[in-house]
């Protein structure tokens, strides 16, 4: 089968090999000529310009967008006109539900479809595929159902459920989850949870990181809490070999743990990495949502936030609180000079 793929970035290009790999035809674009030049090396149909990559598509064309969130409507406004009645539009970044819901409502008055694809993989997903929650009409999802069989894991990626009776495309690695924006809904809950795991795992190795504060010289100060028991904590823990260990037979392992054992083993006290944690929007949105529904979401809600803090964006209610500790009791910040 035929895909366009627009973008061809971390992701983007990555899934055009897949696709290449599984004898599918793949026309691709994208304004990074070294980008384009990878993807013809590979077998891919390359374009500069959009109109010349418009055209060497056959009809239906079906089109998949791998950009940022922020341009998938300016991507639009380009592509919507050179595109012909029942072509297909594919958003496969991590686009707002609420935009899939806007933008295929404009692109079926247009006579064109819409499908919105969460797809989770992350650059190991060449190798290993792409997990795909989609979202659109099923007649759509249909006529694309080679593309995402070729995109997806494959049964053999996980160890059958005891008791499943049945394999559907779950058991493959995609799934049809509802109409416009059912995709991209599971997808920001997916990576909602993402960033409760991470958090939770970061909080512990943290812990096992200060496992050795007993041994510190610390200063006696009416300011802080003594250490009360330093006797308990005299322990210089190894984190890579604790996370190669978590690895093998405990209930905590995940690929998320493989990670992060991979990252310790190059960089044990993570040198490299300043602390500033990105979010890109889904654990916002999965915030919104679960506000609009009533539903708790403390752990989910305390990782956002938590991001927020790593880039610095608690500074200044930190001054204020100790600016209040001063004004009450003339406490003196630690670090400042009395």
């Amino acid at each position: 089968m035929q895909l366009g793929m627009v973008g061809l970035g971390r992701m983007g290009s990555n899934m055009v090999q897949r696709l290449l790999a599984k004898n599918h035809e793949c026309v691709v674009y994208d304004s990074q000529p070294q980008a384009l030049e990878a993807a013809a090396a590979q077998g891919a149909q390359a374009f500069s310009d959009l109109p010349g990559f418009v055209q060497a598509l056959a009809r239906p064309r079906a089109i998949w967008l791998m950009v940022p969130a922020a341009v998938v409507d300016s991507v639009l406004d380009t592509l919507t006109p050179m595109l012909e009645e029942g072509d297909i539009v594919i958003d496969g970044g991590n686009s707002s539900y609420h935009d899939d819901i806007r933008r295929a409502g404009k692109l079926t008055e247009l006579g064109l479809h819409y499908m919105d694809v969460g797809t989770s993989g992350g650059v190991a997903g060449l190798e290993r595929g792409y997990c795909l929650m989609i979202g659109g009409d099923a007649a759509t999802y249909r006529h694309l159902e080679p593309i995402f069989a070729a995109l997806a894991p494959g049964v053999d990626a996980a160890v059958p459920t005891p008791g499943r009776a049945a394999q559907t495309s779950a058991d493959q690695g995609y799934l049809h989850c509802g109409p416009h924006g059912a995709g991209h809904f599971v997808k920001m809950i997916h990576n909602g949870i993402e960033y409760g795991i991470m958090a939770a795992y970061a909080e512990g190795m943290n812990i096992l990181h200060k496992g050795n504060i007993g041994k510190q010289e610390r200063k006696a100060d009416a300011e802080t809490t003594p250490l009360r028991n330093p006797e308990h904590y005299q322990y210089d823990f190894d984190l890579p070999e604790i996370t190669e260990l978590w690895r093998r037979g405990s209930v905590v392992g995940s690929w998320l743990l493989d990670l992060t054992a991979q990252a310790l083993q190059g960089d044990p006290k993570l040198d490299g990495y300043a602390g500033r944690v990105s979010d890109s929007g889904e654990g916002r949105w999965a915030l919104a949502a679960a506000i609009d529904q009533g539903v708790p979401t403390p752990v989910l809600s305390a990782a956002l936030f938590s991001r927020f803090e790593s880039r610095g964006n608690a500074d200044y209610a930190n001054r204020v609180l100790s600016a209040m500790r001063k004004q009450f009791g003339g406490h003196i910040e630690q670090g400042k000079e009395s």
